[in-house]
């Protein structure tokens, strides 16, 4: 929600934190209670950070009402669903580089069992 600055005739300027769509409205002011019309005294702050740095800064945002319990931390270590190393195994066919159709890289070590 944006900050808009007010105009108080009594109390002097204050700011307020309101919905874009009653930015136009006055507001009351927080010390007396009467209404104030919107003005503007400064220039508007621009967000320009690097996309990485404000998607980590939306994450801890977004975790510090709401923190991770134990059980979401481990549903979200878990792979998507995608992944090439939880979904079904292509099997290697025998090949003449690979007559045996072993999963690594024939070697010089036969004896040597592949992963």
């Amino acid at each position: 929600m944006p900050m808009y600055e007010y105009d108080c005739q009594h109390c002097g300027d204050f700011t307020a934190m309101r919905p874009m769509a009653e930015s136009g409205q006055p507001c009351a002011c927080p010390a007396c209670g009467e209404s104030s019309l919107r003005v503007i005294l400064s220039a508007p702050g621009l967000s320009s950070l690097a996309g990485n740095t404000r998607r980590a800064m939306e994450t801890n945002e977004r975790s510090s009402h709401e923190p991770k319990t134990v059980a979401h931390y481990q549903e979200s270590k878990r792979h998507p669903s995608g992944c090439a190393c939880c979904g079904p195994q292509k099997t290697e066919l025998p090949t003449k580089a690979n007559p045996h159709g072993l999963k690594g890289k024939p070697a010089g070590r036969p004896w040597m069992i592949s992963h």
